[in-house]
Order: C-alpha cells, then sequence, then structure tokens
C-alpha cells in the first residue's frame, strides 16, 4: 500500500459471541481491503476490535457501507475515520508496568498523566496479573525512557504502587542472566541472624545488620564484626539454619518459570556458601558465590576464608557470569534489597530493588515494594496465565 493511498480505521464494540471476527471479515472480503492493522480485547464479554484498513481509491464508501451493514446484523456498535496511509511510525519505544495490590484508577491516572507530560503515547495496554496482585503493561511511544523513569518512580513512590520502565522491541526479547541476591531477596530470612540466634547475640547482630544494609557500614567491617560473634559454634549449626530458612513467597516460581524459559541464573550473596550453594543447587541455579566461613576442628573460628563478598564483588561476578554466558551486561537483570548491591543494579541491564532500603529504592531502575518475587515476571512480560500454564505443563512432565 502506498503512503497516499486511503486508509479506514474502524472501533468495533458489544458482546463478544464466538465468530463475530469472521462474520465481519466475510462481509467485506469481495472488496480486497488490505489489513495494515488489526487488535482484539474482550474485558467481561464485551468485545472491541480496532481495525485498519487499506482500499482503493473510491473504494472508501461502499467499505464503510459493508462494515456498517454487518455490524448493524450483528448487534455491534462501530465508528469508522477516513485517513491516509498506515499508522505513523512509533519512535521511542518503551514498556510501562504498574503492579499494586491493589491497583487503584487513581494509580493509572498518575501514569498517564505523567507519560502525557513528558510526551509519550500510549499505544496499547493490557492486563498482566489479577492475582495475588495486579499489574497493567502500557506500550508508550514518543517519551525518553531517561526521563520517564525518574518521574513515573518518584510518582509511583508518593501514590503507592509499584512501576518499571523497560525497553521494548528486541531488548525484551531473547536469553538474559538474571542474577539474585539471597537474604531478605530470594529467602526471607538474614543468614547470619539464624547463626546468630544459636551464637545467642542475634539482637547485636541484627543491629549490625541493619547498618550495613542501609549503607551506614562498610559492609566488610560489618561482616567481620558479626561473623567473630560466632566463634566456637558447631558446625552441625549449618544443618538447622539451612532447615529454617524460608524462600521468598513466588521465589520458586520465579526461578522455575526463568528456567522454562531458557534463562540463565545467579546468586551472589553477602551470607555464606555453606547455605547458599545447597539452596541454589535445589532449585537449579547455575551460579552461586558467597562468603565462606573458616572452619576449625569442627566449629567456626569467627572468621571469612577468602575474599568478603561486597558491592564491588557482586558487580564483578555479574560481569564474569555475562560473560560466560556471552552476554552483554544490558541482556543482564539485577534483583537486590541493600546497599551491599548497589554496584550489581547499577550495572545491569534492568536493576531491581526488591522491598528494598530508600537508598537502594532511588538508585534502582525498578523497585519493587510487594512482598512477591514472581512479580519480577511482569516485567518481563509475562502474563499470569502463562506463568501458571508453565507451572502446569511441569506438572504434567513430572507425573509422565
Amino acid at each position: 500500500m502506498s503512503e497516499s493511498a486511503r486508509s479506514l480505521a474502524a472501533t468495533i464494540t458489544g458482546n463478544d459471541a464466538p465468530g463475530l471476527l469472521t462474520r465481519l471479515m466475510a462481509s467485506i472480503a469481495s472488496l480486497e481491503a488490505e489489513i495494515l492493522d488489526l487488535e482484539q480485547t474482550v474485558v467481561r464479554g464485551q468485545l472491541s476490535i480496532g481495525v485498519l484498513l487499506g482500499v482503493s481509491e473510491g473504494g472508501v464508501e461502499e467499505l464503510e457501507n459493508r462494515l456498517a451493514g454487518a455490524c448493524a446484523r450483528l448487534g455491534l456498535s462501530v465508528a469508522m475515520a477516513e485517513g491516509i496511509g498506515d499508522n505513523p511510525p512509533r519512535h521511542n519505544r518503551v514498556i510501562v508496568t504498574i503492579l499494586g495490590r491493589p491497583l487503584l484508577t487513581t494509580h493509572v491516572a498518575v501514569t498517564t498523566a505523567v507519560i502525557a507530560e513528558h510526551g509519550g503515547n500510549i499505544d496499547r495496554s493490557r492486563r498482566l496479573s489479577r492475582t495475588p496482585l495486579t499489574s497493567l503493561e502500557f506500550w508508550v511511544s514518543g517519551a525518553d525512557a531517561a526521563l520517564l523513569r525518574p518521574a513515573l518512580a518518584q510518582a509511583a513512590a508518593n501514590a503507592g504502587f509499584d512501576v518499571s520502565v523497560s525497553p521494548a522491541g528486541l531488548a525484551r526479547q531473547g536469553r538474559r542472566l538474571v542474577v539474585m541476591d539471597v537474604d531478605s531477596t530470594l529467602i526471607q530470612d538474614e543468614v547470619i541472624e539464624l547463626l546468630a540466634a544459636h551464637a545467642g547475640c542475634a539482637e547485636q547482630v541484627a543491629d549490625v545488620t541493619e547498618r550495613a544494609m542501609r549503607g551506614e557500614l562498610d559492609f566488610a567491617e560489618s561482616l567481620a564484626e558479626r561473623v567473630q560473634l560466632l566463634a566456637g559454634l558447631p558446625v552441625s549449626v549449618l544443618d538447622e539454619v539451612r532447615a529454617a530458612v524460608r524462600l521468598t513467597p513466588g521465589a520458586r516460581t520465579l526461578v522455575a518459570t526463568l528456567r522454562d524459559l531458557g534463562l540463565s541464573i545467579g546468586v551472589v550473596s553477602g551470607g555464606f556458601i555453606e547455605v547458599v550453594g545447597p539452596l541454589a543447587a535445589e532449585l537449579g541455579i547455575t551460579y552461586a558465590h558467597a562468603n565462606s566461613l573458616e572452619v576449625v576442628d569442627g566449629h567456626l573460628t569467627g572468621r571469612v576464608a577468602g575474599a568478603v563478598v561486597d558491592r564491588a564483588m557482586k558487580a564483578a561476578k555479574l560481569r564474569e557470569w555475562a560473560q560466560a554466558e556471552r552476554l552483554p551486561l544490558s541482556r543482564t537483570i539485577a534483583i537486590g534489597d541493600g546497599a551491599n548491591d548497589l554496584d550489581m543494579l547499577a550495572a545491569a541491564g534492568l536493576g531491581i530493588a526488591f522491598n528494598a532500603k530508600p537508598t537502594v529504592r532511588a538508585s534502582a531502575d525498578t523497585a519493587l515494594n510487594l512482598p512477591y518475587l514472581d512479580a519480577v515476571l511482569f516485567l518481563l512480560g509475562l502474563s499470569r496465565e502463562e506463568v501458571e500454564d508453565a507451572a502446569a505443563a511441569r506438572a504434567s512432565l513430572a507425573e509422565n
């Protein structure tokens, strides 16, 4: 179709029923109109079809009459607008995902207002999930992501919902590497605090941990201070701690679905490989790196063996594993909650702060403040139905 050829945009609405699109297209088939665009949605039995049709010069009136007649017979409403050519090209395309529990009309109004203020247009939207949280995805064109992202983040923080801005197109497709923190991210616990409970110094260790997570203390120094308090614990305590670890809600679903997608997964932790390693193996996570506790004569010495996994080490592991997977950093995702994760979040193509401290939320590309780790899947464009279908397929495979 030439750029100057006539076209007709039609929006058709009404009660859904099987075969409606077939009958609509059949009513105009003999005119040999060209399909330039077509989208169809159904919300609680209410149908909406948007179609852009290219037609020969002089054929617009007949096309309008045929569509109007077909819609009248089928009990549908139609609005039509004549124009020239296809949809205009869409530049600076990004995906805006908003999440809430509940997600309110106020949240949508805030989001769309900020998008409009930055020159963006919403070309398409869809619901990704309804439970355990509601998430919507907007395909936006015309806005500068670098300016839109912080503006939406601030608006979402003020209004009480979560938002993500990510590139559209090929940047969202294909293989990726996802690297997660462990304590308070993949799991609900801080392993060193579980160990401290056995050593009778839980409150003291928890206080130091909290200050380190906020970035008030140097991580390596704070780790040394806390591990020293564990001196003398029998190594058998580690078995009890491993058994006590609780996965974050949605963690198992996230990892299993990422594996279904063929994505590579790593965990890097300022905790301890004695717990992180078996957990990673259980979940089928390829890469794992954490601190090692020094053991002499079956007891913890109160020291860490080898280099401390600090924020620089976490970022280095992200780069190392990306190189091993032959992936550019733009195709990596990092998830974490504390100051020790800042370098890793900054290095990744998409940095996600998960129930994080304020300084971390302010620095990350995206902040998730809901308690479900599998909400990360919605930021990748997966719907709840697709996640559930994948889970059902895994269960069926396991049975057979």
